[in-house]
């Protein structure tokens, strides 16, 4: 179908303001703008019953991470939502409407972390920051409230890769089971070059350049794209790894490889849920301030979270 109105009417509006892509930008000045678009996009914070953060050890030094609790009842499901940014951009403040909107909708503490970015940390460092950041709360689950049984990863973009990433960590480590993983148009092929990456070329909306923008400041010279941990759908085995739902949009150079992991998942007898948003574009999921699908596709991913974080 064509490009919906309301995403329509944004790109338009980047016409004419002259808006350059963010991949014309340097680093700095490109995360500024992407905060900036983003907040102008997500509508009005949820309020909740509390947002702290907390300091806890990675790899490479202390992380930040920043805790939504939708009500006072303990112990709550938890999930742990990396946000996107090509690995390059992006904050918890990038995703703070967002995660505040899944706390309150699917009733589950949210856990965003600050990851260390490209091009200061390439890969692997975001990978394994997540994955540290999921075993703080799970053994720190009783001062935060969560419950360790009920646990999930999510993220879109560059956030639903490293969502995938850090499942294929947990699996290795086999220590901890996850109820679920929510992916919103995740990168999972790093050598991806399939038809949506090649017709999605349009300057004004998320397009192959701005993909080949991000990798090039998240793989380091020498980094192997083809790694699972980078490239998830080059996993040779994707068995045993948590229900899923997958999120892409029509107009997203990312859709073709996005459908590809739900259909290897689905394949390695993984349940799957794959929603296609027709019409939309890359980033739509954070425009709940500005675009309907949005506010329908947050709540597809906070009924689907729900659902799996009831007792079985």
């Amino acid at each position: 179908m064509p490009l919906d109105p309301q995403i329509q009417a944004l790109r338009e509006l980047r016409v004419r303001g002259g808006q350059p892509p963010l991949y014309a930008l340097s680093v700095e000045e490109a995360r500024a703008a992407d905060l900036a678009a983003i907040q102008a996009a997500g509508g009005s914070p949820r309020p909740l019953y509390e947002v702290t953060e907390r300091r806890f050890p990675g790899p490479g030094g202390k992380l930040t991470a920043r805790v939504y609790r939708p009500s006072a009842e303990r112990p709550l499901p938890a999930l742990l939502y990396y946000f996107g940014g090509g690995w390059t951009l992006g904050s918890i403040d990038t995703a703070d409407v967002l995660c505040r909107t899944l706390a309150a909708e699917a009733g589950c503490l949210v856990v965003t972390v600050g990851y260390r970015l490209a091009p200061e940390h390439p890969f692997p460092a975001a990978v394994h920051d997540c994955h540290a950041a999921l075993r703080w709360v799970a053994e720190c689950a009783g001062d935060l409230g969560a419950d360790p049984a009920r646990l999930a990863v999510g993220g879109d973009s560059a956030g639903g890769n490293l969502a995938a990433a850090v499942t294929l960590l947990a699996r290795a480590a086999g220590d901890l089971p996850l109820a679920a993983q929510l992916l919103v148009y995740p990168n999972t092929d790093q050598l991806a070059d399939d038809g949506s990456m090649r017709d999605n070329a349009d300057p004004w909306l998320f397009n192959h350049h701005s993909v080949a923008w991000y990798a090039r400041h998240y793989l380091a010279p020498g980094a192997d794209a083809a790694d699972p941990l980078a490239s998830p759908l080059r996993a040779d085995d994707l068995s045993g790894l948590p229900p899923a739902l997958v999120i892409t949009a029509e107009y997203d150079p990312l859709r073709d490889q996005g459908e590809a992991y739900a259909r290897r998942l689905a394949e390695a007898g993984v349940p799957v849920q794959l929603n296609r948003y027709l019409g939309m574009a890359h980033g739509f999921f954070a425009m709940a301030g500005t675009v309907d699908a949005a506010r329908t596709a947050n709540r597809q991913a906070a009924d689907y979270l729900r659902g799996r974080f009831e007792p079985s």
